[in-house]
């Protein structure tokens, strides 16, 4: 017979309370997040150099590589994790050359293109495989013609250009960065006659202004010889396969159709260094540029032309079906396995891309990580928390918009939001964007977190101070910078975008490399920490709340603005507003209501047990401020633009980076302004309409109530 001991019965006596204990608040588990005990800056480093070893652009072994880090690293931290790899159409440099001559008496100078390897860099083995430097998706050819500065090739220097009767048709235009997207600068040129065009990074803001300046190594500046690099396709996803996903033997469309369709220039371009401009702007005469036209100090005098310099731009590029591998990391909900909470960052890059994007992608593991401590720890998300690692973003946001193209029914009907990093460090201070009903969620999670650069003040402390505000100023998400992209503005998800630093100056060039980031971009990995920090407590609450914490007041303030904006473009046009105003109450209106609904529930929450139908209530109430965000789609898409549904926000037209609300009014008021007639402007009307239209959608939705 089984005898059992005093000290046994003792022990087990022990144990049984240990059984029966309540579990951890969610709020615990947030606080440990949070704690210094999870959080590791050495590990983010490691992860950061081992990313950033070689140079790894879409569709190479190397970023196969990467992806198989990624994928390893979840999968040991317990998460659930697959690859999903997608056929795409990707450009690649075959031949390039560019020489000048600079006038008649003079012999041609060729420029060798070359970013140069500096002392002591530890991957001077390795820079043979950095990719030529190119545009990708740019038209192969050769330009052969007359240099025109354009500053930084806007709409408005070329209406400057204009004004001061400079003819581009024939000529080759010399731009440089800073201001717009490089593929809008040359279809700009394209669209004013030029037939090839050269961007280059000037060294008044990329160089450190200029003078006695030092670069890279010696300090953060681009060294003469750094080329920025990049795509100048301004669509999203792969071209040939535009609004469906390049998944295997699917439909495509020809590269001659994909000419036809506007989102690639069909002239040629090439991207160039300040070294090789200083030689070219000397040959370049004529009446002298506007003063905010000029370089920096110590730079040549900056004429408009044409010539008398004449350039011969040749290039040629080849297309390929590559492979490119997203990874997905999955950490089911035990309450709400259905509604998708997902993070986001791209790992492709066109160099070494220690800053652009692998800053980002080392953040997301070491989200990863705590969030697998957390789960050894007894948590589980009452909501699904989807990781997800991108590929191919640089040449167009591809990897994302494939997979919300491959998975758009699901993810329209079940994802609550979508949260984006991007670059993670850059410089000092913190960034963010968002659709507004995420905003005090935002300024909640910073007043949270220390700041890297001061830890005796919060992030929120630090940035009311500097800014003198009252809160952190916070963007809109309406550019198509970054991977969030295919969420908001192709299928209606709130979403959010943040980053430490605005802008570096080695920016897809050689130089972005793990001694930039160890000696000037963040040198004790504090500000990856704290980015992780924000990005994952959002993530947490978003994942863990029992009502979704949505504040969509926020967002009839920020419509009201906008339309107050709009008041001075079309006062004297005969344009109505009133549709816009009207349907802007009816929102406000709504979303008071929904918020003193949440209020009570939690009032009664608080006083009594929860009953079974609250789960109901709980599931219909966070269904509105989960779907109010999909009411502001339109299924037909901008009137020029139909991939982008979104009728708040979209891309400028002419600047792919830049943010437009109500982005179609925007178009149709740009098309009156020059065409200036009767019907022109009817097509303003109706863009107001529509705007309006939606608005009301997202009311009734937040309403819950059918009319």
């Amino acid at each position: 017979m089984y005898k059992v001991s005093i000290s046994s019965l003792i022990a087990l006596a022990a144990c049984i309370p240990l059984l029966f204990l309540p579990s951890p608040p969610k709020s615990y588990y947030h606080s440990l997040f949070l704690s210094d005990s999870i959080s590791d800056n050495s590990s983010i480093a490691n992860h950061l150099y081992i990313l950033t070893r070689r140079p790894h652009v879409a569709g190479s072994q190397a970023n196969s590589q990467t992806a198989a880090y990624v994928l390893s690293t979840l999968t040991s931290y317990n998460i659930q994790s697959h690859i999903r790899s997608y056929d795409v159409s990707l450009t690649y440099p075959v031949f390039r050359s560019l020489s000048l001559k600079p006038s008649s008496s003079e012999q041609p100078v060729e420029f060798d293109l070359c970013q140069e390897i500096y002392e002591g860099d530890p991957y001077a083995d390795v820079a043979n495989e950095v990719l030529p430097t190119f545009h990708a998706y740019a038209k192969s050819g050769t330009a052969i013609g007359p240099l025109v500065y354009a500053n930084y090739g806007r709409v408005q220097d070329f209406e400057r250009l204009r004004e001061m009767g400079v003819n581009l048709t024939g000529n080759v235009v010399l731009a440089r960065y800073g201001a717009i997207f490089r593929g809008d600068i040359v279809e700009n040129a394209q669209e004013a006659g030029a037939i090839g065009v050269l961007i280059y990074t000037d060294r008044k803001e990329y160089g450190g202004g200029g003078g006695d300046t030092k670069w890279f190594p010696d300090d953060k500046w681009m060294p003469p010889s750094g080329v920025q690099v990049g795509t100048v396709y301004d669509g999203a996803g792969d071209p040939t396969t535009p609004g469906w996903p390049s998944t295997e033997e699917c439909e495509r469309i020809s590269i001659e159709e994909v000419e036809k369709g506007g989102n690639v220039p069909l002239i040629p371009s090439l991207p160039i260094s300040w070294a090789d401009v200083d030689a070219i702007m000397r040959s370049i005469g004529g009446q002298v540029a506007d003063e905010d036209w000029q370089g920096g100090k110590g730079a040549p005098v900056y004429k408009i032309g044409p010539g008398p310099g004449i350039v011969n731009l040749n290039y040629t590029g080849k297309h390929a079906i590559s492979t490119i591998e997203n990874i997905i990391g999955i950490i089911e909900g035990a309450e709400e396995p259905d509604r998708l909470v997902i993070l986001g960052n791209h790992r492709d890059a066109w160099t070494f891309g220690t800053v652009d994007p692998n800053s980002g992608t080392a953040a997301l593991l070491e989200v990863a990580e705590r969030l697998g401590k957390l789960l050894k720890r007894g948590w589980k998300p009452r909501r699904t928390i989807v990781l997800c690692n991108w590929d191919a973003e640089e040449y167009g946001l591809i990897g994302s918009t494939e997979w919300v193209e491959e998975n758009r029914e699901i993810l329209v009907s079940r994802v609550v939001a979508y949260l984006n990093i991007d670059i993670a460090v850059q410089d000092a201070g913190f960034q963010a964007s968002a659709t507004p009903q995420l905003d005090e969620l935002l300024i909640q999670a910073t007043q949270q977190v220390q700041d890297p650069d001061n830890p005796s003040q919060t992030i929120y402390q630090s940035s009311i101070g500097s800014s003198n505000s009252s809160n952190i100023k916070l963007g809109r998400l309406g550019g198509g910078g970054s991977d969030y992209a295919a969420f908001i503005q192709h299928i209606g998800v709130p979403s959010a975008d943040i980053s430490f630093g605005e802008g570096y100056p080695v920016y897809h060039s050689m130089y972005d490399d793990f001694v930039w980031m160890k000696k000037y971009g963040d040198p004790m990995f504090h500000r990856h920490v704290a980015a992780a920090s924000i990005w994952g407590l959002v993530a947490l609450q978003l994942a863990d709340e029992e009502i979704l914490p949505f504040n969509y007041l926020s967002y009839a303030y920020e419509l009201e603005k906008c339309a107050e904006e709009l008041k001075d473009e079309v006062s004297d046009k005969g344009v109505k507003l009133f549709p816009l105003f009207n349907s802007i109450e009816k929102f406000k209106k709504a979303a008071i209501k929904i918020n003193d609904e949440k209020k009570a529930f939690e009032t009664v929450k608080a006083r009594a047990l929860p009953q079974r139908k609250d789960s109901w209530k709980v599931r219909e109430l966070n269904d509105r401020l989960m779907m109010a965000e999909r009411a502001f789609t339109d299924p037909d898409g901008l009137t020029t633009r139909p991939w982008y549904k979104h009728m708040i926000y979209a891309p400028s037209k002419h600047n792919d980076y830049g943010s437009k609300s109500f982005p179609g009014v925007d178009d149709s008021i740009e098309q009156a302004k020059s065409v200036n007639t009767k019907q022109s402007w009817l097509l303003v009307q109706h863009e107001v309409w529509r705007v309006a239209r939606a608005i009301t959608q997202a009311s009734l939705v937040l309403s819950g109530k059918l009319t």
